[in-house]
C-alpha cells in the first residue's frame, strides 16, 4: 500500500534535517538533500514496519478489525 506524507527538510550549517510532519520522531539529517531524503524514505519504512510488528504482537489472540481511514485536513 503506498501512502503519501509531508517531508519537511531543513538547511543547516551541517547540511539537511528532515523530518515527516505527519509521524512524530521520524526525523534523519545528513550531508546534501539527496541524503536526507534517502535516510527519511528508510526512516518511515522502519517505523511503518516497527508500528505493525508491535501492533500483531500487542494484539496476539484478540479479536481485531482492521480498516483504512481517511481523514480531511484543515491547510
Amino acid at each position: 500500500m503506498d501512502r503519501t506524507f509531508n517531508a519537511v527538510y531543513l538547511k543547516v550549517p551541517e547540511g539537511y534535517v528532515g523530518f515527516i510532519e505527519e509521524l512524530p520522531g521520524v526525523s534523519t539529517q545528513a550531508a546534501t538533500l539527496e541524503e536526507a531524503r534517502s535516510n527519511l524514505n528508510d526512516a518511515v519504512e522502519t517505523v511503518l514496519e516497527a508500528n505493525h510488528a508491535l501492533t500483531l504482537i500487542g494484539t496476539d489472540g484478540d479479536e481485531v478489525i482492521r480498516e483504512p481511514i481517511s481523514v480531511s485536513t484543515r491547510e
